[in-house]
């Protein structure tokens, strides 16, 4: 992989966002060209500026749900890779705002996949979706790529609906294997940068910044949580085999092993230990929409396929990202940091 990428051009939605910072920054190490295209973030503050990538790749910002945008921005990046991650990602921001969401989840899906099909320079394009694409039963076993697609609420049901969109593209437009189409199923991550509202690793950061006490909504819930950096390194090792073999191109879980599915209470248990400061947190259910309480995904065939395994356990992915936000409160070099955290990670 460290070489396959020097050189490529690369076309990332969605790489103003957490996951796509971090994505980007990893390509940038690589030596790919990236081209990224999405809004601008929409947290204060946000990880793309503090990473400063933005100077080392041409970033278009641009709406997911425009065509026209798009398709010019792919058109004059020429991509050979794309990796699509623009996406409205939060489950109880779907409740609120039910049709942006299907707008941006599915019908953003449909034009990624409009451009390429009306392109001849891509090969390789990876649709990023989720863990909760799944009809949950609340069962204590993996979910598995043949079992069932059906979110519950608008976000994971938007998703789901993106993976069958993807499907269904890929059988009438790209049977021919000149490009190769996979989908990934990621689990919960976490890592440093993340601050968007709702999730939880962030608002223990914030509330441990503060001096607070972390409110948990849920502590009993079970959750597949991961560092960042691991799903991304199964995203680009994806797009790089199929592109050397579309026969490959498939439907793909990434998560931790069984041993880091643990619940949302043991997760910050881990992060206050790792903060100190005798950081607390407390359980105080806050009235809501529905979330599912158990989640968990059998990755055997990313596995078996690719010889993928995860590298980094949930006990030092907090421990990465409290370094990080340790790093971010006293005013470090963060770009520098993330470096140095991929290069450790990639070892």
């Amino acid at each position: 992989m460290l070489d396959f990428y020097k050189g490529k051009k690369v076309f990332i939605t969605g790489h103003t966002g957490f996951k796509g910072t971090w994505l980007t920054k990893m390509l940038v190490n690589l030596g790919a060209e990236v081209t990224g295209y999405s809004l601008n973030p929409n947290t204060v503050p946000d990880l793309f500026s503090i990473s400063k990538v933005k100077e080392k790749i041409t970033s278009v910002i641009g709406d997911i749900r425009d065509l026209s945008s798009l398709k010019k921005a792919i058109d004059n990046a020429q991509p050979e890779i794309v990796f699509h991650l623009a996406a409205q990602p939060i489950v109880r921001e779907s409740y609120i705002d039910p049709l942006y969401t299907y707008e941006t989840n599915v019908m953003g899906t449909v034009n990624v996949l409009e451009c390429i099909r009306t392109t001849n320079f891509i090969k390789s394009f990876l649709n990023v979706t989720t863990d909760k694409v799944y009809e949950n039963k609340e069962w204590e076993w993996g979910y598995r790529e043949n079992d069932p697609l059906d979110g519950f609420d608008p976000y994971s049901n938007s998703k789901s609906c993106s993976e069958l969109v993807t499907h269904s593209y890929k059988k009438s437009f790209f049977a021919d294997s000149k490009v190769a189409i996979s989908t990934a199923r990621a689990g919960n991550v976490i890592g440093g940068g993340d601050f968007a509202n709702d999730r939880i690793i962030p608002d223990c950061v914030r509330a441990a910044f503060k001096h607070e006490t972390i409110i948990v909504r849920n502590p009993h819930s079970t959750r597949p949580y991961q560092h960042v950096l691991e799903p991304l390194y199964a995203y680009l090792l994806i797009a790089m085999k199929q592109y050397e073999n579309p026969d490959i191109a498939d439907f793909y879980n990434v998560g931790p092993d069984d041993i880091d599915c643990i619940t949302t209470g043991t997760l910050v248990d881990l992060f206050c230990s790792k903060w100190g400061e005798n950081q607390e947190w407390a359980n105080i259910s806050l009235d809501g929409p529905h979330e599912a309480n158990f989640l968990k995904l059998d990755c055997s065939k990313i596995k078996n396929i690719f010889n993928w395994n995860p590298r980094w356990s949930v006990e030092l992915a907090i421990e990465k990202t409290v370094e990080w936000s340790k790093a971010y409160q006293k005013g470090e070099n963060i770009p520098e940091l993330m470096d140095k955290q991929i290069i450790e990670f990639m070892k």
